[in-house]
């Protein structure tokens, strides 16, 4: 069942070596400041876990995996540090992604907007369903995809991500997804997503850990400087949030 907290709800549970991140809100697993800053620090205490060698992240529900920030936050932002706090939730959330030492496994069952195709691309690999399209729309707001553009140009490369961002308005469906290296497997179902990632992440869990940590941060290589990098953008971010532009839009969407 969908959680109802106007501050979302986080859970993990641990079992056989294999820790499930599971996160939700009711507007459509959006996230507000406190939920983000709660995953964030998730990561990092699973990090230092012994006990866990792989963790998945999963929302809740069989539709949206995640439709970025909140909108109703995003609104409220009056000033330069609101607007720098604000879009730094999702910096620190893909810097502890990257800094983790286990392997995270991203399950996604359903569309994905903004910052949560930044949450799938701070996977080390994703197993997603035919459902999941994914879209950038920050352009029609009066923003860009400043903070996750380092994680999702990573994944996606250059071209792919002009692609995507640039159109803010259209979906790119999950093969598409699957092709420009976003997602590693893509199901017809959830039931048989969860199968085989069940099986994967199971299997995956008794491999060496030492050798998975080593091997992630080989994975991860140059990206020392998001720790800076990302904060910056969120900062550029916050700066045209308050623009007259994106204000006036915003009041419209409100409508």
């Amino acid at each position: 069942m969908a959680t109802t907290r106007p501050n979302g709800s986080l859970y993990t549970k641990i079992e056989n070596k294999v820790a499930t991140i599971e996160f939700g809100h009711p507007a459509s697993n959006s996230f507000v400041s406190e939920l983000l800053d709660r995953l964030a620090s998730e990561f990092s205490k699973l990090s230092a876990n012994k006990d866990v060698t792989v963790i998945i992240l999963k929302s809740e529900g069989d539709s949206t995996f995640c439709a970025g920030a909140s909108f109703d936050e995003l609104v409220a932002v009056s000033t330069l540090e609101e607007g720098k706090v604000f879009f730094n939730g999702f910096a620190k959330v893909i810097n502890a992604m990257r800094a983790c030492s286990k392997v995270i496994v991203g399950r996604v069952q359903g569309k994905t907007v903004g910052g949560g195709v930044g949450l799938a691309a701070a996977c080390d690999i994703v197993y997603a369903t035919e459902s999941a399209s994914i879209r950038l729309s920050e352009l029609t707001i009066g923003i860009a995809p400043f903070v996750i553009e380092p994680a999702v140009e990573r994944k996606l490369g250059t071209a792919a991500l002009s692609e995507l961002s640039l159109c803010p308005t259209a979906w790119k469906n999950a093969y598409w997804a699957q092709e420009k290296g976003l997602f590693a497997k893509v199901y017809d179902s959830i039931s048989e997503l969860d199968k085989e990632l069940d099986f994967y992440t199971n299997s995956l869990s008794q491999y060496n850990p030492q050798a998975l940590e080593d091997w992630k941060k080989v994975l991860w290589k140059n990206t020392d400087h998001w720790h800076d990098l990302l904060p910056e953008r969120a900062a550029i971010t916050g700066k045209l949030a308050l623009s007259v532009f994106t204000k006036n839009t915003l009041e419209k969407f409100k409508k």
